[in-house]
């Protein structure tokens, strides 16, 4: 579940690839010696949001007026005034509730639909007023009158008031095993970082493979596919893993962010890494949030993928292996870093490896609870262990052992936040289908689709890419599949589409268009925000791979389906 709200980020630690701030140059009393620094990469490796290319390195002090010289001084009527004053004035307080006018537009798209578009026939007055009410939660959803977890909040008291839905009803998915699988997969994340445990692996890929910048980047990409099923927040593993990993090599070979130098190598460490990364949210069904979520709302319209875990590794290896492959050398061509070799990258993570020392009692542990909850996703419906209760051992495991605590349960706000608005918005979705507004919608589709009489394959091509280029529109991948994905889903039924082959396609693409633009999901604002990326780069390289994507996943990943027996 990838939001421009970057959670994630904010629970990374230090990162070994960053350096603790020293002293600021304006307190500097005496020069310094120079002595070597401890560290083998550059103090300016911390990751910076945009910051000029030739800040200054001391603030000017304020000029002193001479007592002489000084024109009020020999204006002044009397020297016993006060001086005047020069405090100034404090800022306005930020304003306070939701933000009117998404607020305004919100709500006025629910009440719309609810009193002037005519009722259809076929559909119940409680229906109805259900759809106007998630209609309005999802429009708060995209323009963010409130946060995402109040005002899904205030969409179900309005569906509790309103009498649209029962308390227990309302209530009911907050109990769904899915949904705490998601919260129990970000403590997992948590692990990963507070372990340092991602950092290793990914500095072990730079030690074997960074003699080269091609070879760094495959270093990177690999390591991150690794970490992705255990990790399930593409942003989390962008900012807390590889953006510092990134930053620190780049900054050690002279390419700084937002000028010149910055083609040399670090722009292209970055697009490669965030091009790839929605490979990696696709490879596996935990790697993302919204992949689970899909899964739930395709269950919610009678599609159930049995043995969910194996079944979606199955359908997205092929696929997703070869983009993983090509990308980098792609982009190597289409958007080449001036410095072709990196002869220093793996003696400077080797030497980071030995300063790290020798892998620790909490990493180990870490390492053997992810292989045990693995394990028993690929495994559990044969042993009769449902995937949550897997991941409630393995959460279990670390809170007995100590590598997690409870404060750290606790403060990892963005999986309480997605409890309640994942939860919302699936009870939202389920109850849509139980009152009948689902099969509404695909007999209107379906109508449409035989007015054209196009052939299943080619709805799903059209359907497909609609749902991908509409992203466009939206500034959050879990926004995306809550406004849309149940609809979508319901067109494909509607048109003949294989069930299993449409939710799993859907899924695929929730992940691939999340590096189509810089506000399409967290790790793009995670990735731009380092600066090394122009704007004009950025949407033209999202295109660019956005088609590349597409005859890989559709031409390669059409044959493995059509093997798999998926239609």
């Amino acid at each position: 579940m990838e939001s421009l709200t970057l959670h994630c980020f904010s629970t990374a630690t230090a990162t070994p690839f960053s350096l603790k701030s020293r002293t600021s140059l304006h307190f500097r009393s005496k020069p310094t010696s120079k002595v070597p620094r401890p560290s083998i990469f550059p103090l300016s490796s911390f990751p910076t949001i945009r910051s000029p290319p030739n800040s200054l390195l001391f603030s000017p002090l304020p000029k002193l007026r001479s007592p002489f010289l000084s024109p009020t001084r020999a204006t002044s009527q009397n020297d016993n005034d006060p001086p005047p004053q020069t405090t100034p004035p404090p800022p306005p307080s930020p304003p306070q509730g939701a933000k009117l006018l998404p607020f305004v537009i919100s709500i006025s798209i629910g009440l719309i639909v609810r009193f002037l578009v005519p009722k259809p026939v076929d559909v119940t007055l409680q229906a109805w007023q259900l759809l106007s009410i998630f209609l309005s939660t999802i429009a708060g959803l995209v323009l963010s009158p409130l946060p995402v977890g109040a005002w899904a909040f205030l969409g179900l008291t309005v569906s509790i008031v309103t009498r649209t839905l029962s308390f227990t009803t309302a209530f009911s998915a907050f109990t769904n095993e899915v949904i705490w699988l998601i919260v129990i997969s970000f403590f997992f994340a948590r692990g990963f970082v507070k372990t340092g445990l991602g950092d290793r692996i990914a500095t072990y890929f730079v030690k074997w493979l960074g003699k080269s910048t091609l070879g760094l980047s495959y270093g990177l990409t690999l390591s991150e596919a690794l970490i992705a099923p255990a990790m399930p927040s593409t942003t989390a593993r962008a900012g807390g893993v590889f953006l510092p990993i990134i930053k620190s090599l780049s900054l050690s070979a002279g390419s700084r962010p937002g000028d010149s130098s910055s083609r040399k190598l670090g722009s292209y460490l970055v697009q490669s890494q965030f091009q790839a990364s929605g490979n990696s949210s696709a490879l596996f069904l935990t790697a993302a949030a919204q992949n689970l979520l899909c899964l739930k709302l395709a269950e919610e319209l009678g599609i159930v993928v049995l043995n969910p875990w194996v079944s979606w590794f199955k359908a997205a290896s092929l696929p997703a292996l070869v983009s993983l492959l090509l990308t980098p050398l792609i982009l190597y061509k289409l958007y080449p870093p001036e410095i072709k070799d990196t002869p220093d990258a793996p003696a400077m993570a080797a030497k980071k490896l030995e300063q790290m020392g020798p892998v620790t009692r909490n990493e180990w542990i870490m390492v053997g609870t992810m292989l045990l909850a693995v394990t028993l996703w690929i495994c559990g419906d044969t042993i009769g262990i449902p995937s949550v209760v897997a991941a409630m051992i393995g959460l279990s495991i670390l809170l007995l052992l100590g590598v997690l605590d409870w404060d750290d349960c606790l403060s990892e706000k963005s999986a309480w936040d997605t409890l309640a608005w994942f939860a919302v918005l699936v009870g939202m979705a389920g109850q849509l289908t139980s009152v009948g507004i689902v099969s509404w919608m695909s007999g209107c589709v379906a109508k449409v689709l035989q007015s054209l009489s196009l052939s299943w394959p080619a709805a799903f091509v059209v359907l497909q890419a609609s749902y991908f280029f509409i992203h466009y529109l939206f500034a959050s991948q879990t926004g995306h599949v809550g406004a849309l994905y149940s609809a979508f889903l319901a067109m494909h039924s509607a048109a003949g589409v294989p069930g299993v082959l449409a939710a799993l396609a859907l899924a695929f693409n929730t992940n691939l268009f999340g590096a189509l633009t810089h506000y399409s999901s967290g790790q793009a604002a995670v990735y731009y925000g380092t600066g090394y990326v122009e704007l004009p780069d950025l949407f033209k390289m999202g295109f660019v791979m956005a088609v590349v994507n597409a005859i890989i996943w559709g031409g390669v990943g059409a044959l493995w389906w059509k093997f798999l027996g998926l239609y």
